[in-house]
């Protein structure tokens, strides 16, 4: 009986040492499934059928992002908007901490802007308004 008191405590204690061979974690299933991603392209699509909705295209689009006070940062969001004749205008912050970006430019469709949007999301620290 103590034997067995001391397997099941270790059990307790030491997270299951005695899992079988084929155990799933079941928070590595919660981490490879990001739930951001899908209220993402739901927000995505929303403005899809928001701005086809309201807009004749081509139109102008202005895109307004916060991004911390890092020029390499700043130079890979201008790169992105690079050869489309986009007007952009950026103001630091009082603490130089964030930059704001405002850019506006010509967009030929409301899949132009998503794919835009989607391209500076991948600069770390940037946040789209």
């Amino acid at each position: 009986f103590i034997l067995m008191l001391k397997v099941y405590l270790c059990v307790i204690l030491f997270g299951g040492l005695l899992k079988p061979a084929n155990y799933t974690n079941p928070f590595i299933f919660l981490k490879k499934y990001n739930m951001k991603d899908t209220k993402t392209e739901e927000f995505y699509t929303r403005l899809q059928e928001q701005l086809k909705g309201d807009t004749t295209w081509p139109a102008p689009y202005l895109y307004k992002f916060i991004v911390p006070g890092n020029a390499q940062k700043i130079a890979q969001i201008e790169a992105i908007f690079n050869g489309t004749n986009a007007q952009i205008n950026t103001r630091d912050s009082s603490k130089g901490t964030y930059t704001s970006l405002s850019i506006k430019v010509m967009m030929a469709s409301p899949e132009m802007v998503i794919e835009k949007y989607k391209q500076v999301s991948q600069v770390e620290g940037v946040i789209s308004l």
